[in-house]
């Protein structure tokens, strides 16, 4: 069995604030990468002990440098660093039984613990006409591959996020959300333990568990913070600005082109300053 762990750092038990995922000036930040290495092991530990025999592990949150390398179980690969062409699922194909979102967040304007969806500058992400967050965006991916997400880790709403887009999903919740910023923790005994917990119900119900399905080619819009950042957007070619609702559309012919001119669309925005 050969699975793939896209790990975010957001959704780790016991990180509540940007204290602990910031690597420039984050005081908890040590303590944040800790924690997220100690999250993906409990996952690997139980995908070993369910049968897995080949683990990639994607280190997925900001430089995607923040696992700690020389703590993490032996039996797993480490794929870090950026950039990569496909971000948080780069690695990811056909070869893989299925795929587990590990440390994962709910998407922009939904009150989960440090929401947002890819970047600062974008309101809401659509494809096909549906909202997604990261959950949806990376399990659209993995769903032209037809590799299923069987699992994801995080609070109680990402959880939600998750069971409305994929039936079935096995939620490991480690936290529960109080506002953005403030969430009531498990334990470390206790989240290791429901990650062990829900790593081996989802490996025991791949064949139940369907891919994220998406016509292609897909249709994806992006609405940006502010006209600036659409302005910007919508110099990638292909792409129609939408003014009035600040919505940049684009058609992409598969997977790889979908994730790479979302990226391509996202660095654009991040030039156009407020004031």
């Amino acid at each position: 069995m050969k699975l793939f762990l896209s790990v975010d750092m957001e959704g780790i038990s016991g990180i509540v604030d940007n204290t602990y995922i910031n690597p420039d000036a984050g005081v908890n930040y040590q303590r944040g990468r800790k924690f997220m290495t100690e999250d993906a092991n409990a996952v690997i530990e139980a995908a070993i002990e369910a049968g897995a025999t080949e683990i990639l592990v994607a280190d997925s949150h900001n430089t995607m440098n923040n696992i700690l390398w020389e703590s993490l179980h032996p039996k797993a690969k480490l794929l870090a660093g950026s950039p990569r062409n496909y971000s948080m699922v780069h690695g990811l194909d056909d070869t893989f039984d299925a795929a587990l979102f590990i440390g994962y967040h709910t998407r922009q304007g939904v009150p989960g613990v440090l929401s947002h969806t890819m970047s600062g500058v974008i309101r809401n992400l659509y494809i096909n006409g549906r909202v997604v967050g990261e959950f949806g965006f990376n399990a659209a991916y993995a769903g032209v591959y037809q590799v299923p997400v069987v699992m994801v880790s995080g609070d109680d709403l990402v959880a939600e996020e998750a069971k409305e887009l994929i039936p079935g999903i096995a939620t490991a919740v480690v936290k529960k959300a109080v506002s953005r910023t403030a969430a009531i923790c498990l334990s470390r005994e206790e989240a290791t333990a429901e990650l062990k917990k829900q790593t081996k119900l989802a490996l025991g119900n791949i064949k139940q568990i369907a891919p994220f399905q998406t016509a292609v080619p897909m249709e994806m819009a992006v609405q940006f913070c502010h006209a600036g950042q659409a302005e910007m957007a919508a110099i990638v070619p292909g792409s129609r600005y939408e003014t009035e609702t600040g919505t940049v559309h684009y058609t992409a012919q598969d997977q790889h082109d979908l994730y790479t001119t979302m990226r391509a669309m996202l660095n654009l925005a991040a030039g156009a300053e407020f004031f």
